[in-house]
């Protein structure tokens, strides 16, 4: 069952207790992660974040997060939170040759937040596990302007322990649902998540595309729906945004690639076929092909234009 459990104060802010005090890491400083760091930090919390360029580290540090391009430093963190694109970029920044894993002190969480492969989640928990070291993961969902405004939906699952550890950090970035004691479950809704985002962008694409060859105002056709059948967070924003060409990355074409295809493989392994996803796929391979790589995934409704000569 999902726990939504979400309590927070008059001031709209989670309830804190002693978790606050911990020392928190955090790795991944992309659009989302710069963005969340930022919230925990602008809850007193104290959070340390490794960044490759050190051109970032003063932007980072007015923002309250104490930045650095030391690894060692994150080294006495009570929870490392990981933001990161791929399970290559998980791997290998805690097991990778210059991996963390080693020097991190027994006990200490670590609280994956990206979108990777259910085979990369059970592999991360079993090196943790051997180390004496937690293991949460606890994707999400939402772009970066939800990041910022503390309305993501974090999947969690893990050992009960270490969730409720976790429990007021993931709170305080938007509502948590925990669901279950497996990481990996987490890691698959995830994914399984994002294709019902990316069938709706590649049917919205579709629809608008057909209305403006046919002289009709797209707009008009996503208020009616999304004022009536489909009154979801998908279809209103990712609909505006399709319809005005705003194409500025949340999750762009290769990543959403990237995601699309660690779904169809776990369907692969369930005997489930998508053949939906698969169209997808094919439509994000074509929009990279052309060019578009750098722009959202939304630029799906980019590919359906061009295709129809628009």
């Amino acid at each position: 069952m999902l726990d939504d459990i979400d309590e927070r104060n008059t001031n709209g802010n989670p309830q804190v207790d002693s978790r606050m005090s911990s020392k928190i890491g955090f790795i991944g400083l992309g659009l989302m992660g710069t963005a969340m760091a930022a919230n925990l930090a602008a809850d007193g919390r104290k959070v340390s974040a490794y960044v490759r360029r050190p051109e970032r580290i003063n932007d980072l540090r007015a923002l309250g997060v104490s930045a650095t391009t030391h690894r060692p430093d994150l080294f006495d963190s009570d929870i490392i939170i990981t933001m990161l694109p791929d399970d290559a970029a998980v791997r290998d920044t805690f097991f990778g040759s210059f991996g963390i894993a080693e020097s991190l002190r027994p006990g200490t969480i670590h609280l994956s937040m990206s979108t990777i492969s259910t085979g990369a989640s059970a592999a991360l928990l079993l090196e943790h596990e051997r180390r004496g070291q937690g293991y949460v993961a606890a994707p999400v969902f939402g772009n970066p302007d939800a990041a910022r405004a503390r309305q993501l939906a974090v999947i969690v699952a893990g050992k009960p322990e270490s969730c409720e550890h976790c429990r007021s950090l993931t709170d305080s970035l938007g509502k948590t649902f925990v669901i279950g004691t497996d990481p990996a479950q987490a890691n698959l809704l995830k994914l399984l998540g994002n294709m019902m985002t990316a069938t709706a962008l590649e049917v919205l694409g579709e629809i608008v595309t057909v209305l403006r060859k046919r002289g009709q105002d797209p707009q008009q056709f996503v208020d009616i729906m999304t004022g009536t059948m489909f009154d979801s967070r998908v279809h209103k924003n990712y609909g505006s945004r399709l319809i005005a060409g705003s194409y500025k990355p949340g999750l762009t074409m290769p990543l959403a690639l990237k995601d699309v295809r660690l779904a169809l493989a776990e369907a692969e392994l369930a005997g489930a076929p998508m053949p939906s996803v698969g169209v997808v796929r094919d439509r994000l391979i074509t929009g990279i092909a052309r060019g578009h790589g750098g722009l959202d995934w939304t630029a799906l409704g980019m590919v359906a234009s061009e295709e129809a000569g628009l």
